[in-house]
């Protein structure tokens, strides 16, 4: 059985580039704030999970730091984290003051750190939730547990919920106690869509990942629908949520919440939602993550322990 963890060089290399350079014009542009943002006050730096394409989620998300930036008088600088878990690294040495990440890493940043969630996206049809999706090649043949023995999983990350947790309970579920050693090979693409494009590419047999990102490349590319089968779907989970620093000034946390809550309100930030791909946000608290802990209670997992980083 072999592990191994194939980061894509050119997705890294992209990270370091849009976060550390000033002479690409894509990133550059992502560093400006709003001129209405400009305020004497220190910036507020939110992590983005590597959830799809790192140009696509700055671009997505810079317009909304222009209105909370506006709206909250201080400046805002998004952080692409090449993983999951540099959010959760990053939480703990205060090197964020918040982040939208996914519903494992906030639930193990809020085991460790006391950060606390404070509102998701609804999207555009009114949806705040994701499942977690098993699928493989409709022409590879596995139609159960028992034909993937000897077979290629592709794993998102260690902190995601539906690119891990979701594929450990499956395999428990199934009465497979170890499941590296009933499979040829275990690894992690990074980002849901190269776990999905990993399987339909034929680079593994079988892949887990977020239903909302495979539905977004399934707009665009009819193969999703035409060569790709899920297994096991996940209960519904919690979109990403903006979850911040539990020493996050009182004051600037309940301004940010009540800002974001109110946007779908004001024209202006209606347009920005529309364009964020949401019809407006909603509260989150910690009670809206059951499915995750009993996923972690099924698994026996210490979130206080839980090596999150680790590729194995």
């Amino acid at each position: 059985m072999l592990i191994s963890t194939p980061f894509n060089t050119l997705y890294k290399l992209l990270i370091i580039f849009c976060l550390l350079s000033s002479a690409l014009p894509g990133c550059k542009k992502h560093e400006k704030v709003s001129p209405k943002t400009a305020s004497p006050g220190p910036e507020i730096v939110i992590g983005l999970i590597p959830e799809q394409n790192i140009f696509a989620q700055m671009d997505r998300y810079q317009l909304l730091s222009d209105y909370l930036s506006a709206r909250i008088g201080r400046p805002i600088r998004w952080q692409v984290e090449p993983h999951y878990g540099t959010i959760i690294d990053n939480f703990r040495s205060s090197a964020v003051d918040g982040a939208f990440g996914g519903s494992f890493s906030y639930v193990l940043v809020h085991a460790r750190t006391g950060a606390e969630v404070l509102v998701r996206a609804e999207d555009l049809n009114g949806v705040s939730t994701y499942r977690g999706l098993i699928f493989v090649r409709k022409d590879s043949g596995i139609k159960s547990v028992k034909d993937m023995k000897g077979k290629r999983f592709a794993f998102v990350d260690k902190a995601t919920t539906a690119g891990y947790l979701l594929p450990l309970a499956y395999f428990k579920k199934m009465g497979i106690e170890n499941y590296a050693a009933y499979l040829k090979e275990v690894y992690f693409t990074g980002t849901h869509t190269d776990a999905i494009y990993d399987v339909l590419n034929g680079k593994a047999d079988i892949g887990a990942a977020k239903n909302t990102v495979l539905e977004k490349i399934e707009a665009t590319d009819s193969r999703i629908k035409n060569e790709l089968i899920v297994l096991e779907r996940s209960p519904e989970l919690p979109e990403s949520s903006l979850t911040v620093r539990k020493d996050l000034d009182p004051a600037l946390k309940k301004k940010m919440k009540q800002v974001l809550l109110d946007m779908y309100k004001d024209p202006e930030g209606q347009n920005v939602l529309e364009q964020f791909g949401a019809r407006r946000f909603i509260e989150t608290t910690d009670k809206d993550y059951e499915a995750v802990y009993e996923y972690v209670r099924q698994l026996g997992i210490d979130l206080q322990t839980f090596d999150y980083g680790g590729r194995k």
